[in-house]
């Protein structure tokens, strides 16, 4: 797995590449952290490469909601792929987060080309 990070205003766009299993799921929650730390209020996670998630991953964006929603923020999603967006129906985290196409679609950009 890795994480890049990009600030668009009061949100960080967390873009995770690989797979986000039980090994990498300490390293995402301290990016998750350090914006939150930052003063953030949106955390977006770009799912778009990402292959693969388990419960410690789905973890981690429970974790952010739950410390957004203190503050009226929130935690979207975006770029599922379909066997992923099965597994958020299936728990019930596409009711929980705010899911999207694409970044842009949430925060008023262009699309990453």
């Amino acid at each position: 797995m890795s994480v890049t990070t990009r600030l668009h205003g009061d949100a960080a766009i967390l873009t995770v590449t690989g797979r986000l299993d039980t090994e990498d799921t300490q390293g995402l929650e301290q990016y998750v952290l350090q914006a939150l730390e930052e003063g953030k209020t949106k955390v977006v996670f770009d799912f778009t490469e990402l292959d693969y998630i388990n419960s410690s991953g789905l973890r981690v964006l429970v974790m952010a909601y739950q410390r957004l929603k203190k503050s009226q923020g929130m935690v979207a999603v975006c770029g599922l792929k379909d066997y992923i967006l099965e597994v958020f129906e299936i728990s019930g985290y596409d009711k929980l987060f705010t899911l999207c196409r694409h970044t842009g679609d949430l925060l008023q950009e262009a699309p990453p080309a």
